[in-house]
């Protein structure tokens, strides 16, 4: 029974401090997306972007018509360069990284 009522008086002791305005968190805001890279942006999402989709259409036009693209969608350029080094050489990541600056990202 001691340990009951000790953790009902912890309770009690400690919730004014959880409401009170003091101590209360404001909640966390949402990261601000700022723009697509090709390291931290999957390609699903580059792909369902018109405008980002236009730019690895410039860049990258056979890998992105490859029928097992879809395989891809949850990694990164940067990810899927192990796997197309011919085509991803570092060169055409930071080509498509500088046309995807000019993006802003989606929120």
């Amino acid at each position: 029974m001691k340990t009951n009522s000790l953790i009902v008086a912890l309770a009690v002791a400690v919730s004014p401090l959880a409401v009170s305005p003091a101590f209360a968190q404001a909640p966390a805001a949402a990261p601000a997306a700022t723009s697509y890279t090709t390291a931290k942006t999957d390609l699903g999402t580059l792909l369902d972007n018109p405008a980002t989709k236009a730019v690895l259409q410039k860049y990258i036009p056979n890998l992105i018509a490859n029928p097992q693209i879809d395989q891809a969608r949850g990694m990164t350029l940067k990810e899927v360069q192990s796997y197309a080094a011919d085509q991803l050489t570092d060169d055409t990541l930071a080509k498509i990284d500088a046309d995807l600056a000019k993006i802003p990202a989606k929120k």
